[in-house]
Formats: structure tokens, sequence, C-alpha cells
């Protein structure tokens, strides 16, 4: 069987500026720097951050799965603001998923204000229904709200200094 799981989060800052915290490999860095404790520590095992980047996600103690994963980037869409992800080893396919993929877009809802849409897009046996019970968007909704917060200060930071900064910038 095939679903998704879907969950946004409004943030208070331009698209653009939400973007540059998602895209390349500056998502990784913040995962890290910011969220240790609740997310994990983020490792780019090869690429630049372009389609084909491996990562090692490691979660903190008590979450399902294999507490650690492997993901390689198969979109990097700056013109969509659209990152998708497919897990190649651990977290939920070592429960028994056949396959994960996390779609992360940013999308703007107003000239100061986007939204985070996190997907969890999943594929598992039909004679293996019990395995659904674990899945969640509560992780990526952390990072989101996370990286919201962010965003949001260093904007809100920027514009303090340049009054005459545009939404575009």
């Amino acid at each position: 069987m095939r679903g998704e799981l879907t969950q946004e989060t409004a943030v208070e800052a331009p698209a653009s500026a939400v973007w540059e915290a998602y895209r390349g490999l500056e998502l990784a860095r913040l995962v890290t720097e910011l969220m240790p404790d609740t997310i994990g520590h983020a490792q780019v095992l090869e690429g630049d951050g372009g389609v084909g980047t491996l990562v090692n996600l490691t979660f903190p103690p008590g979450t399902a799965g294999a507490g650690y994963v492997k993901e390689v980037f198969t979109v990097a869409d700056d013109e969509k603001r659209v990152k998708e992800t497919e897990t190649v080893e651990g977290g939920l396919l070592a429960l028994g998923f056949d396959s994960l993929r996390v779609r992360l877009e940013i999308v703007e809802t107003g000239a100061e204000s986007s939204a985070i849409k996190s997907t969890l897009l999943y594929e598992v046996d039909d004679a293996k229904p019990e395995l659904l019970a674990y899945l969640s968007t509560d992780l990526l909704e952390r990072m989101a709200k996370g990286i919201a917060n962010h965003v949001v200060q260093n904007y809100n930071n920027r514009k303090k200094k340049s009054p005459s900064l545009s939404p575009s910038e």
C-alpha cells in the first residue's frame, strides 16, 4: 500500500528567505546546529547539495526505526522551491517499509509570508499494516518549526538593519 502524510507550518517571512534555509546543504547544517537534541545530527557523506547528494541523519534516542537514516536527494528545484529525498538505509526502512520519501516545499502565501509543506510518502507491503503506526510527521514538524523560528528571527534582524529590504531580497 502507498500513502502520504502532510503537514504545513506557517512562516512570517518570504518564501525566498525560507528557501535559503532549505536549499542545498544549508538545511543539514541548520538541523545539526539548531536542533541536535530534538532532530539529530546531519552529516553529508557525498555531494554538493544537488541531486545525488547523500546525507546521514542520526536521530536522538527514542526515535522509531534504526536510529539513523541515509537519504539521497532526488529533487532539488530552486525555481519551485522543492527538495525531495529518498531513504536508502535505516529509518523506517529498517522496520520493514518498502520505500520512504520526504518532500519539502516552500509555498509563498503572501509578500512576507510562506508555508513549509512537509510530506512523507511511503510504501509498505499490504501484509504489514501494523507498520503504519510508526508513521508520523512529528520530526518534520519539529524541524519546520525550528527552521521557521530561525528564518523569522534572521529576516526580522535584517529588516531592522536595512529598512528598505524588500521581500524578494
